[in-house]
């Protein structure tokens, strides 16, 4: 029921009342109808003017309901006065509200992180093909034009983890990062990545040089508009006229993987500026996180302090990943053994950051192969592999006998627990249900390895 509908009702109510009132004094005690009208009013309103002339008793019963009555329709009016009121001054919290429920309730739906043209024409297939989708947009001007179509949207920096988690990037099928710079779609699919790391996602890319670093920050494809309008009207063109070539793009991009790096408590990073810092790393510094809040390509002048953590891209040369050097003989290596490229790309990512020399393969021969080689402190393993299983992987490390300080991780979809017996019996030290939360694999390993240093 609406808010006028409500007040319309209040008003006929009270009208009744005082009608009925009228009439009932009128009838009961032969008052005229001004003085019944009067005596009506005074009755409603309490305010104790006296009887135009004595009751009979009969007439104060009717008085006493007619008292009651009176306060049952004026707190209806009340009540829906007030709440007309109030829904005009929180009309815009009200409605907020309402649609951040509409979003927690939406499953496997699409993110759609910016609202310019590219983002329009892609809102404007999904509405007609009939999926679920939410936009992230910051800008005034574009938020008007999403109020004023009636999408679900969710206002703010699509780069940064509360806003994602606002617009549901755990229960999401697929995210669009298409926000008009390559840096701010960078940092976004590095951050959805880690949210979901089942999230299928693609980027748009403004530069070409861009494309690698966006693809191996976590995204399955990229796109680039410009690129595209303009094979599409060559191809056009050429088809018109009758010469149909087969183009070959070639990219000698880099291959680049970006890395955070943690300033820690007593680092000779603490205390020096960012621009010294990229000049004595000869890497540029793309992104700092401090207090959890980020910051694209903060100024040259900023100071570090221990807790700060950095984005950069590491090189990788002849297949030899950078954030390896030999001189870092600190790190533990661990194996990634997965058939999903994007899961061993989120993986290596983060055990990167945790301060891992990650390894990874593609199936379960190769998976074997490489820990038997490399005995690495711990190898997650994916349940579900070519060649050999999981399972199998675990039974032949154990049996090799070359690899009992390398602790395995089972990694699975599968939740029963005689699949779960099944790996501890066949040597996993433990066994990971896959889920939406990706750092929970990076802390059981964590877990185990300082287990194992305290058993020491």
């Amino acid at each position: 029921m609406t808010s006028k509908r409500r007040i319309l009702i209040a008003v006929l109510l009270i009208l009744v009342i005082i009608a009925g009132g009228t009439a009932g004094y009128m009838l009961l005690e032969e008052y005229s109808f001004v003085e019944a009208l009067f005596m009506s009013a005074i009755t409603m309103s309490t305010v104790g003017y006296g009887e135009v002339r004595t009751l009979s008793e009969t007439g104060r019963v009717f008085s006493i309901c007619l008292i009651f009555s009176s306060f049952v329709g004026l707190a209806f009016a009340g009540h829906a006065l007030g709440e007309s009121l109030l829904e005009k001054v929180w009309s815009g919290r009200s409605e907020i509200k309402k649609m951040k429920k509409k979003i927690s309730e939406l499953r496997g739906h699409y993110i759609v992180c910016g609202f310019g043209r590219v983002g329009r024409a892609a809102v404007d297939h999904f509405v007609k093909t009939g999926v679920s989708f939410v936009i992230i947009e910051s800008d005034p001007g574009h938020i008007a034009d999403i109020k004023r179509m009636e999408y679900l949207f969710v206002e703010g920096d699509a780069t940064r983890e509360t806003v994602l988690m606002e617009a549901g990037i755990k229960r999401a099928r697929g995210l669009l990062a298409l926000v008009g710079s390559d840096p701010d779609n960078l940092f976004l699919v590095l951050t959805a990545r880690e949210l979901n790391p089942t999230l299928s996602i693609i980027s748009r890319a403004n530069d070409a040089s861009a494309e690698k670093k966006i693809i191996r920050a976590g995204a399955d494809s990229t796109i680039s508009p410009f690129a595209s309008a303009g094979r599409q009207v060559a191809n056009d063109i050429l088809a018109v006229t009758g010469q149909r070539i087969a183009i070959t793009d070639v990219a000698a991009l880099k291959d680049v993987a970006p890395r955070w790096i943690t300033v820690q408590e007593g680092s000779s990073m603490a205390g020096v500026n960012i621009g010294d810092l990229s000049r004595q790393m000869g890497r540029k510094i793309l992104g700092l996180r401090r207090e959890g809040e980020d910051r694209i390509f903060p100024e040259d002048t900023m100071i570090l302090r221990p807790g700060d953590m950095l984005l950069v891209m590491d090189e990788e040369k002849d297949g030899v990943d950078a954030s390896a050097s030999p001189a870092e003989s600190g790190p533990k290596k661990v194996v990634i053994v997965d058939d999903n490229p994007v899961i061993v790309k989120l993986y290596t990512r983060l055990f990167q950051k945790a301060g891992f020399i990650p390894l990874a393969a593609t199936d379960g021969r190769q998976g074997l192969d490489l820990i038997l080689k490399e005995k690495p402190a711990a190898a997650v393993i994916d349940y579900m592999l070519p060649l050999l299983s999981g399972i199998e992987i675990c039974r032949l490390v154990r049996d090799a006998g070359s690899c009992e300080e390398t602790r395995l991780i089972l990694f699975t979809a599968d939740e029963q627990k005689e699949t779960r017996q099944r790996a501890l019996r066949a040597g996993a030290d433990a066994v990971v249900v896959k889920s939406p939360e990706a750092g929970e694999v990076i802390e059981t390993v964590l877990g185990i390895l300082k287990d194992k240093r305290r058993a020491a």
